[in-house]
């Protein structure tokens, strides 16, 4: 058994999607409002003076897109220092801001002032430590320290302190709980280098002889980092293996992770293991196809896809035969029910999964109109809402589109383009347009015909066993070539011999 996690509090991720809602342009007006209180309603709670600075700032502050308060010397100046770190953490290089986050000097040098207290406080309990007490304690102090400077949003002096009692500390869970804190603090600012270097390291301590509970975590870590960089088929596995033991809420919701895990599993799963593991997953269908009691019980864990959980074929039975005995599906207990709350569930209600479900399932069933309608409703709802999938939504909608496409073609030889733009929902010319992009960059073997009559699409499937018996009689045929000259040699030195 390993110890519990430490370091997993701060900082507050969901304060960055605030920032992000801020900056984003298919935000609503409200949304925006909504995330500047908020946003401010924690800065205050928290003391984060450099979270505050960082932000809103007159001539340093990323959301001061206008700079109206700007010097001209300093206004071109702006962009250099805070460049890798607003482009992690804003909507997009263009953004403009909808909302203001107004700054206010005085509740700035407030929130400091408290700052330099509370940090005077942790160094004097640092020296009584040193002084008095033993490593333990001292290594306590030091923590703290760490993580007050990861709440007030200091991301360079956090990461700076979590690395001294990285290097003081011989216990590797806690080695890994640092790392994971530093990985947090580099998803709160978008900084994937970051977070690429300390994922790899977590990996290596976790494989050295972490615990089972750390090495779960590091999955939904690992998974949520790969989504970022556009890894969608790598981080498909481990977002849904995470979904049954998931513990790490101070990454994100376990809505969010499902939202993750769906569209990382749609885009780049085969049809079998898309099967499998994202229409009949027993958490998936629970948050996509049910509401009430079930839902809950997959928020909070008690609905698995772990040992002991029922397949598909047993819950449907039971579904259909009574549904007031729910006692032995709810058996299967997963850890996701440690470090949450109470209110766990109905914090996640809102959430609209319906859009998602229909992706999932017109996708699979070969419902493609159905499947665009659901495709523009995930756009809007979640791709253009989440600061982790807001910057690929554009590559995720083409390879879906190309998805269904490839779908759908290799079914047939020979299709209509009129039919298959009927099938989808779109127009003729868009349905060319958009194969021939597809066609062009060798990801659809096929052709299309627009000469005679209304047009079609011949695909040009390749065959495996074909191809693998014109491998073998070409090789084959280079092989007796070889054999022949290697023959030739060996009678010409026999003949020089004689």
């Amino acid at each position: 058994m390993g110890s519990d996690p430490q370091y997993a509090k701060w900082p507050l991720l969901p304060l960055a999607q605030h920032v992000f809602t801020i900056t984003n342009p298919y935000a609503t007006r409200p949304a925006q409002q909504a995330a500047v209180k908020s946003l401010q309603d924690g800065i205050n709670e928290h003391k984060m003076a450099p979270l505050y600075k960082y932000l809103a700032h007159p001539t340093e502050g990323i959301l001061n897109s206008t700079g109206e308060t700007t010097s001209s010397a300093a206004a071109p100046q702006k962009p250099v220092g805070r460049k890798p770190s607003a482009a992690g953490m804003v909507a997009s290089k263009g953004s403009t801001v909808g909302a203001t986050l107004p700054w206010d000097e005085e509740v700035y040098q407030r929130l400091k002032a408290e700052n330099d207290k509370e940090l005077e406080e942790f160094r004097k309990e640092e020296d009584e430590a040193v002084e008095k007490a033993g490593d333990t304690e001292i290594m306590a102090a030091r923590g703290k320290r760490a993580e007050f400077f990861a709440k007030i949003g200091d991301k360079d002096k956090a990461i700076a302190a979590y690395e001294d009692v990285f290097e003081k500390t011989g216990i590797l869970g806690t080695k890994i709980d640092l790392v994971l804190a530093i990985i947090r603090m580099g998803l709160f600012y978008g900084d994937k280098a970051l977070v690429k270097k300390h994922v790899a390291r977590a990996k290596t301590l976790v494989d050295s002889g972490g615990d089972w509970d750390r090495r779960n975590r590091l999955k939904a870590y690992e998974g949520l980092h790969l989504l970022t960089v556009r890894s969608y088929n790598l981080a498909a596995p481990l977002l849904l293996d995470s979904l049954s033991t998931f513990t790490s809420y101070e990454l994100c919701t376990y809505s969010n992770l499902v939202v993750y895990s769906v569209l990382a599993g749609s885009v780049s799963l085969k049809r079998v293991d898309f099967k499998s593991k994202v229409v009949d997953a027993p958490e998936i269908k629970a948050i996509l196809g049910a509401d009430g009691e079930d839902k809950l019980l997959a928020l909070s864990g008690a609905i698995s896809a772990g040992p002991g959980a029922e397949d598909a074929e047993m819950q449907d039975a039971k579904d259909s035969v009574s549904p007031n005995a729910p006692t032995k599906a709810t058996t299967a207990i997963n850890l996701t029910t440690l470090g949450t709350g109470v209110d766990q569930p109905e914090a996640e209600m809102a959430v609209d999964f319906s859009p998602l479900a229909q992706l999932v399932n017109s996708l699979y069933n070969g419902n493609y109109k159905l499947f665009f309608q659901a495709l523009a409703l995930v756009e809007e709802q979640f791709l253009t809402q989440d600061r982790y999938l807001h910057e690929h939504k554009g590559w995720f909608i083409r390879e879906m589109r190309l998805r269904a496409y490839q779908q759908l073609l290799q079914s047939y030889r020979v299709v209509g383009l009129e039919s298959m733009a009927n099938d989808f929902g779109v127009t003729v010319d868009f349905l060319d347009r958009d194969l021939a992009k597809f066609i062009a960059g060798g990801r659809i073997p096929c052709t299309i015909d627009r000469v005679t009559g209304k047009g079609v699409i011949e695909t040009n499937r390749p065959d495996d066993k074909n191809k693998q018996y014109q491998d073998v009689v070409k090789q084959g045929d280079q092989l007796i070539t070889k054999l022949q000259k290697y023959g030739q040699a060996v009678r010409l030195r026999g003949s020089e011999r004689a």
